[in-house]
């Protein structure tokens, strides 16, 4: 995915090995992919074996001088390509994999964007219909002598409950914003 990541990123502008993880630590951090910089250099030396991307050195006053990457005709298709491929949602919600295609593949056009919000929000709205049967989870305790089962139910229903309010507010989001992308010109 941090392939993809960065196909995104240098689609919007081109930019430093540095600036990318900069923008990962930054900006970034609040679609959940983090990465370490050193991760960022070794992909882009990737990306730019398979003719996905290229660079130019760039000379910069005070500073050392930076390889400033952009796409390649190859790197443009191979992110459309994966832009318009189905997409999926996973399991979890608020998966980091649904935030990088609705920011990827949606600054692609508006259609892709509805498509993308669409598909989750109709995956999550099924998913919050299917029954969670945590009573049968929390009354079928046999745990060890160290844990009170009457305690273990209450922190499993806690956390069920923080689980299933946070994907309420997520829906919410997700109705929110499909609604405004559908109401623009």
């Amino acid at each position: 995915m941090l392939d993809t990541l960065i196909l995104g990123l240098l689609a919007l502008r081109p930019l430093s090995g540095y600036d990318l993880g900069k923008w990962m630590d930054g900006p970034g951090r609040f679609i959940g992919y983090r990465v370490t910089l050193p991760q960022v250099y070794r992909t882009l030396g990737k990306l730019v074996e398979r003719g996905l991307v290229e660079f130019e050195v760039e000379t910069r006053e005070g500073k050392p001088d930076a390889k400033v990457y952009r796409l390649t005709g190859d790197g443009r298709q191979s992110l459309l390509d994966w832009a318009h491929s189905p997409y999926v949602p996973a399991p979890r919600p608020m998966d980091p994999d649904f935030m990088m295609r609705f920011l990827l593949a949606g600054v692609l056009g508006r259609d892709i964007a509805i498509e993308v919000l669409r598909t989750e929000l109709d995956y999550r709205r099924d998913q919050v219909r299917t029954p969670t049967r945590i009573d049968e989870l929390t009354g079928a305790l046999a745990p060890i002598d160290a844990i009170d089962p009457g305690w273990a139910g209450q922190v499993l229903r806690a956390a069920h409950d923080q689980g299933r309010a946070s994907t309420a507010g997520y829906i919410g989001w997700l109705e929110v914003t499909l609604a405004d992308f559908e109401n623009r010109d």
